[in-house]
Order: structure tokens, then sequence, then C-alpha cells
């Protein structure tokens, strides 16, 4: 058995191998497998979008919006790689820091904690009560911040950056930066 044939023994036990003259079809743009590519004569910004990118970790990129304490990089962005619907990328919170406090607008953040323990803090006003909460993490770990909530980053550790990777369901960070941690429209 060739080493092609047998890449295929590992499918589905229903799906038989594809015969050897299937494995060299190829599709064109815009037909079979991909309708929703474009044709390779398509317009820059749509090639982009035809073909998979892979970003090393020295090609971050810093041009991004940024909140005082912290930095941000970002990796998949519209400017990067053209996505249209998906920004994502690192933040770095050097030892005894905080950032200054801020929200991203209308994109929900997902935030997964690499290196470091980064504490990250809100106010929680659902009980009617305003009370400041701490949320503290640790490598593994996964936040979930709502589009408008406020919030800051914090790393206590005197030694070690804090490292997180985000996503966000824009593709550009929005970053607003506040004078304070206060809920939305209470001109607080």
């Amino acid at each position: 058995m060739s080493a092609e044939r047998h890449s295929h023994s590992h499918s589905h036990p229903r799906t038989p191998a594809p015969a050897a003259e299937d494995a060299a079809v190829v599709t064109e743009a815009g037909t079979g497998f991909h309708p929703h590519l474009h044709a390779t004569d398509a317009p820059a910004d749509t090639a982009l979008r035809a073909r998979l990118h892979h970003i090393r970790a020295g090609e971050l990129d810093d041009g991004t919006a940024q909140t005082g304490g912290m930095r941000r990089f970002a990796a998949i962005s519209g400017r990067t790689v053209g996505s249209e619907k998906l920004w994502m990328g690192q933040t770095h919170v050097a030892p005894a820091t905080a950032s200054s406090d801020h929200h991203h607008g209308e994109s929900e953040t997902a935030i997964h904690v690499v290196s470091g323990h980064p504490e990250f803090v809100f106010v929680d006003d659902s009980s009617g009560t305003p009370e400041e909460i701490r949320l503290r993490t640790g490598p593994g770990d996964y936040i979930f911040v709502p589009p408008f909530v406020p919030h800051r980053e914090e790393n206590p550790d005197p030694h070690q950056e804090a490292v997180v990777v985000i996503a966000r369901s824009t593709q550009e960070a929005i970053v607003v930066n506040l004078p304070g941690l206060y809920a939305l429209g209470d001109g607080g």
C-alpha cells in the first residue's frame, strides 16, 4: 500500500478510500467545496480571504489600539489578514502594573491566560449595590468580557510579565479608555 493510500486508511469505516484518480481532482475557485471563494484575479483584499495565513510569533503587529499599562499585539485583524469579523492577538502586562480602565465597545472579548497570574477587575452592580470584583487567574484560565463592560487588567507579580491571548468579535481592537470603573450611562 502506498503512503498516500495508507493515509486514507484511517478514515471513517463506512467511507471508502478515494480512488487514485479522485485524489488528483482540483476544484476551480468559486466551485466545488468552496463556492464562496473568488477567482485568483480578484482584487487584493479578496485574495487575502482566499487562502490561509501563518502569522509567526515574531511578526505580531503593535500598531493597534493601546491602553496605558499594557502592550497589545495584533495577529489576526482586517489589516494583517483581511478578517472581517474577528480580531485576535496578545496582551502583555509588565510586572507590578495595572492597565488603565477601559472597555471594548461592541466587541465580545475572550481571553486565554498564557503565562503569569493577571487579575481582571470590574464593578458588579447587579445586586443594586456596586461592588468591585477581582478575578484572579492563572495559565490555562479563560475570561469573557461582554461588550461595553468597563474593566482593567492588573499584574500584581513583581517579577513575571503576564501574557494573554485575546479574541474579539470585531475585526479590529476597539479600545475606549475611561476615567474609572463605572457603569456606562450612569454618568459616573
